[in-house]
Formats: structure tokens, C-alpha cells, sequence
């Protein structure tokens, strides 16, 4: 059973797993947490963690996919947060900064993606990238 928790993508992962049939077999809940008390009430992100790293970060990537898993009954989850734009960017963050996470057979997973073009391609870029990454995770 999998679980999301996305920031940027807004549900997307989701609905793109459960446009699916039979993704009932496998899908189990998902997680739009997209302010960061969101994050911390939903997903048990620690709000310290956020104020030291930012929302857009590694360890918040992490916490939000080991949150995901911890609070539902799947066994694999995916986590997104990142800088759809056009707004909200930074010279140390830009648009299509992208942090994911990943808790596959009892290990946690993270990398940081730049994608290009407007919000648009951005968050299908993540979604894209976010599933593909799970495959071949979940892959024997």
C-alpha cells in the first residue's frame, strides 16, 4: 500500500495513482499538506525543522515521507515539496527546486531536482519523476 504527502503538487501524485483502476489494491491515502503547519499537524514534521532548513529542504522531505508512512497502513510512501513558481523562488532555492522523499522497504530515500518551465511543467515534472523514482524503488 502506498501513501503520499505533497506540498507543491497539490494532490497530484494522488490523482494520478488513483485515475488508475484497481488502484484501490494498493493505494492507500494521500497527504496534501501544503502550508508548513500542515506539514507539522499532518505529517508530524517538527516545526523547528522547518525553521532551520526551510519547507523546501532535504529533512523535511524525509520527515514528511517517514510521517506519511507513520500515519497511515501502507508500507511505501512519496513525498514532494518544492518551488512550483513563479513566485516564492530564491537565489538559494529557484523556481523548480524540487525536494522528494521516498520510504521503500524500511529505508528512507531523498534527492533534489531543478526542473525547468512554468508551474505547470514543474509540478508535472515532480509528479512524473516522483513515480518513476517509486517504481524502480518498489523494482525487485
Amino acid at each position: 500500500m502506498l501513501a503520499t504527502a505533497e506540498s507543491c503538487t497539490g494532490g497530484l501524485i494522488a490523482a494520478a495513482c488513483t485515475g488508475l483502476s484497481g488502484s484501490s489494491q494498493w493505494f492507500e491515502r494521500g497527504f496534501v499538506s501544503y502550508s508548513n503547519a500542515s506539514k507539522t499537524e499532518l505529517l508530524g514534521v517538527p516545526a523547528a525543522l522547518i525553521d532551520a532548513h526551510g519547507a523546501v529542504s532535504e529533512p523535511v522531505a524525509r520527515a514528511m515521507a517517514e510521517g506519511a508512512l507513520a500515519r497511515s497502513a501502507a508500507q511505501a510512501s512519496v513525498a514532494v515539496t518544492g518551488v512550483a513558481g513563479p513566485t516564492g523562488g530564491s537565489p538559494q532555492k529557484p523556481v523548480g527546486t524540487v525536494w522528494f522523499g521516498w520510504c521503500v522497504g524500511g529505508s528512507t530515500h531523498s534527492e533534489v531536482r531543478h526542473f525547468p518551465g512554468d508551474r505547470a511543467a514543474v509540478r508535472a515534472a515532480t509528479v512524473g519523476h516522483a513515480l518513476t523514482r517509486l517504481a524502480a524503488l518498489l523494482a525487485p
